[in-house]
């Protein structure tokens, strides 16, 4: 069961992905979620950092896995404007979650100071 080829009238080819590409990205797919939670549940590594990192770096695979396995994504088809689309929106959800991580991190960082006693009066 190999990629059928179909050409279309505007003279671009467009892939059919076969059931043993499919099959092997949801091995994958299972791989790069089961991976991280086994590191994360059996305290495999001591340091919170070095795990998320890992973490992170598993479902930056993922997604890749998951945009050439089952969204048949390269830089050939479409011209590469689907290469383009895809460039500009990782370069807009960086900035979105960097910002976001930078907001969050000077709130906590920047916020007064409350000691115990000042808690327990709040509402």
């Amino acid at each position: 069961m190999s990629a059928e080829i179909e050409f279309h009238p505007d003279g671009h080819a467009a892939t059919h992905a076969s059931r043993r590409g499919y099959l092997t990205g949801f091995g994958l797919s299972v791989l790069l979620t089961a991976l991280p939670f086994w590191l994360v549940m059996s305290g495999a590594i001591a340091s919170n950092q070095i795990a998320a990192a890992l973490c992170m770096g598993f479902a930056l695979l993922q997604i890749v896995v998951h945009m050439i396995f089952f969204l048949h994504m390269n830089g050939r088809s479409e011209g590469g404007w689907t290469m383009m689309a895809l460039l500009f929106t990782i370069v807009l959800i960086v900035i979105a979650l960097s910002g976001s991580l930078w907001v969050m991190y000077h709130m906590t960082t920047n916020m007064m100071p409350m000691s115990p006693a000042d808690m327990k009066q709040m509402p």
